[in-house]
């Protein structure tokens, strides 16, 4: 082999293997002399891999253990198999396995050759793993996608379904991914919203970055408490709105906090995480008349809603 680079790689790819090699037994393989081997040994370790020599009649070469990890050569059986592994860890959210395992996905599948993606999408596709808690799972196309975009850093667009159902279109910069163990969440700043916000990412469809570049907002605290603030339900406020409909027409989220009230009229206490306006929004789209009681900030937005809506449907 006379081809210098292709032939160091070949060197390295075998040195990766847990095994020790004999000068010979390599030399062989790579169709050159001891004496190549020897100057290529020192080639890599100038590069920074940890080559060990063994001297005697059964020594040979190894790579050990360094300060720093190399970059790892993988053959095509090894590459879809941890590609496999990852995806099933990483859609799955199996407690342990965090942000890092989605950035090393991502970059593993960048690289991957269109014949070796799709064996790794068929594997997956012939696979059913076995979930915990409520079986929530993402694809784990969605969190390559948003880690991409949070490295970028590059604005992110989606379709998000709320826990009531309602679905929207965002357009967010992207801050960081948390795994809670059972669950995957984005943090990222809602520039519609003008806000930050936590998204549960297995209510996240056909996400995409846009190409936009920007720079990072300074998040207020550690993305990880943000997500824990928000699951304990964070910064609050009681709302007061009556329904004219009854109790069991309401969506799932609001019937929690709902009581009967005059005639076929439902009044419902409930606290809110949801900006005033996000929250008007809401309520509105429960399709029935609704009277907002208390507090008076999320009674204006309602009537500034109303007022923008009118004025759209004027002729």
């Amino acid at each position: 082999m006379t081809d210098t680079p292709a032939r160091l790689l070949t060197l390295l790819s075998l040195l990766q293997t847990p095994r020790e090699w004999p000068g010979s037994e390599l030399a062989e393989r790579l169709r050159v002399s001891a004496r190549t081997i020897r100057r290529d040994i020192e080639r890599l370790r100038e590069l920074g891999y940890p080559v060990e020599a063994t001297l005697g009649a059964d020594g040979g070469y190894r790579l050990v253990a360094g300060a720093a990890m190399p970059p790892l050569l993988l053959d095509d059986e090894e590459a879809v198999a941890i590609a496999v592994g990852l995806r099933a860890g990483a859609g799955h959210a199996i407690e342990g396995v965090e942000e890092a395992s989605v950035r090393a996905l991502a970059k593993l599948e960048q690289v991957l050759p269109g014949r070796l993606r799709h064996r790794v999408g068929a594997l997956q596709s012939a696979t059913t793993a076995v979930t915990r808690g409520d079986g929530a799972s993402v694809d784990p196309r969605t969190l390559t996608t948003m880690a991409s975009a949070v490295a970028g850093p590059e604005r992110l667009r989606f379709a998000y379904r709320a826990r009531d159902g309602v679905g929207s279109r965002r357009l967010v910069e992207p801050y960081r991914l948390v795994s809670t163990g059972s669950r995957w969440y984005l943090v990222a700043y809602d520039l519609d919203r003008e806000g930050w916000r936590t998204f549960r990412v297995d209510r996240v469809a056909e996400p995409f970055a846009t190409g936009a570049r920007f720079t990072p907002r300074e998040l207020p605290m550690e993305a990880v408490e943000f997500v824990r603030r928000g699951l304990r339900g964070g910064e609050t406020y009681p709302v007061d709105v009556s329904f004219a409909a009854p109790a069991d027409a309401l969506p799932e989220w609001l019937r929690v906090d709902a009581v009967p009230s005059a005639g076929d009229g439902t009044r419902v206490h409930l606290l809110s995480g949801d900006s005033p306006e996000w929250l008007a929004a809401r309520l509105a789209l429960t399709g029935f008349p609704f009277t907002v009681h208390s507090p008076d900030f999320v009674a204006s937005a309602a009537l500034a809603l109303a007022a923008r809506l009118s004025s759209a449907a004027a002729p």
